[in-house]
């Protein structure tokens, strides 16, 4: 992992805590929600204030998440919303926390001047002992304060300040007064500066969880389902009525199509699919290099190709499948058969348009795992996991690509591969054709003047 690193594709953007204040609070506030504390001098924080050093010092990298239900917090510093989120258990975490922060930033800010906000993304389950209680998260609260009870304070405090401007003998109340003047020392001028935060509730009818094994939950569709990684069978009897695993592959599809939650990438608008698909090609040949023993130090586009040319008919399906989609989008050649229950198939998909679409992309990501750039873009766990069973050279090589393309424009090539909004400079005329995955392709008729992805896309300008 020390690869990853080094580059900034692992622990990137944590926030330093060095100064032996932030370091003081930072104790005070584990101590409040854990009863622990660190002899750390200098470490590093993810938006939920899990240090990756601590979890080693302590020995439980699950010190701010025991169970993996209700993920605990401590916040030194708005600036903690940019960081990502280790070792999650819940895809939706992260977004709480982040819209969390940036809807009492002001309030926040203010706030960890003086001293560590800790708190708990709070749900009604307390641990997730068996399968079946992952349906009973609907909702997720946050709960937090100061260390010193700031918050709680200034609550009790407006309410004397209520008191004393309602009651008509007040100003002759001095233990009323003596109360307010006490509070105030603590929390300041509420009056002026309110020390109230924002409650907010997220739904949580659509999410993934590490839990027992990997699992998608839909249930803010129009057909509600699970998904998981496991057998389905090994989990039990789920309150939901389908359940699939990774070997349902034509149930998946279905589901996904059933709920319009994907698009084919070669009908996608504003995308560069010849490009998008030829990456997932080197991506193949990649993969398969390193089942061959290949060497692949220091490779780049131009020798991953060489290797496509000399050891075609030793490639996979995937490879021989999305070549003939390539051909297809490209020059005219004829429709690849590729159905449901093809290795290539969910390589073809991208997420729609939906409330649903990253954790569609993250699904997506997951069934198509030899994509590696879609793996570590939309789920970081399990890219992890697989980086850790490759050879030193398939690491070599991703790590390299990874920095080299991605970690020089991450917003470019976000919205290249899953975006929704690139214009067309020109509206083509269209003719509706079908294809073999049952959805209705649209076949550009009319050439479009400027690409943008040719223009801004992570691989560079592609010539047709």
């Amino acid at each position: 992992m020390k690869r990853l690193i080094s580059r900034g594709l692992m622990f990137g953007n944590l926030v330093e805590v060095s100064s032996p204040i932030l370091v003081e609070r930072y104790n005070r506030a584990l101590r409040h929600l854990t009863g622990k504390t660190t002899e750390l001098t200098d470490f590093h924080i993810d938006i939920s204030g899990y240090s990756p050093e601590v979890g080693d010092e302590l020995g439980d990298h699950l010190y701010l998440n025991h169970g993996g239900c209700n993920r605990q917090f401590i916040l030194l510093t708005t600036e903690q919303k940019s960081a990502p989120l280790l070792n999650a258990k819940f895809s939706t975490s992260r977004e709480i926390l982040k819209s969390f922060i940036l809807e009492n930033e002001p309030q926040l800010f203010a706030l960890t001047a003086r001293d560590a906000v800790a708190g708990e993304l709070f749900n009604s389950v307390y641990a997730v002992g068996e399968p079946a209680r992952l349906f009973d998260i609907r909702n997720v609260v946050i709960e937090c304060d100061t260390t010193e009870g700031t918050i709680r304070q200034a609550e009790k405090l407006g309410k004397l300040v209520d008191r004393f401007k309602g009651e008509e003998d007040a100003w002759f109340d001095d233990v009323l007064i003596a109360d307010m003047i006490s509070l105030a020392k603590q929390t300041g001028d509420v009056s002026r500066n309110p020390v109230r935060l924002k409650h907010m509730e997220f739904a949580q009818d659509d999410f993934w969880t590490a839990h027992f094994g990997g699992m998608y939950l839909f249930r803010g569709v129009k057909n509600p389902a699970a998904i998981t990684v496991k057998e389905s069978d090994a989990l039990g009897t789920l309150p939901i009525e389908r359940v699939y695993d990774f070997g349902d592959r034509n149930q998946i599809a279905k589901f996904l199509e059933r709920n319009d939650l994907v698009e084919p990438i070669v009908n996608a608008r504003g995308l560069d699919a010849g490009a998008i698909l030829r990456q997932k090609l080197d991506f193949i040949v990649v993969d398969a290099a390193q089942d061959a023993g290949v060497d692949l130090t220091g490779a780049v586009r131009r020798d991953i190709r060489a290797l496509a040319r000399r050891h075609a008919d030793q490639l996979p399906p995937e490879f021989h499948a999305l070549q003939g989609l390539v051909n297809w989008a490209e020059n005219g050649g004829p429709w690849p058969k590729i159905t449901s229950d093809h290795p290539a198939y969910f390589y073809t998909l991208r997420a729609a348009d939906t409330p649903q679409r990253d954790l569609v992309n993250m699904l997506l990501a997951e069934l198509a795992p030899k994509d590696v750039r879609q793996l570590f873009i939309c789920h970081k766990e399990v890219f992890y996991s697989a980086y850790a069973g490759w050879s030193e050279t398939k690491k070599s090589y991703v790590a390299d690509f990874l920095e080299r393309e991605y970690q020089a424009d991450k917003a470019g090539a976000r919205e290249a591969l899953f975006g929704h909004d690139a214009p067309l400079a020109e509206e083509p005329v269209r003719e509706t054709v079908k294809n073999p995955w049952g959805y209705r392709i649209e076949e550009d008729k009319a050439r479009r003047k400027d690409d943008l992805i040719d223009q801004v896309g992570p691989w560079g300008a592609i010539r047709r």
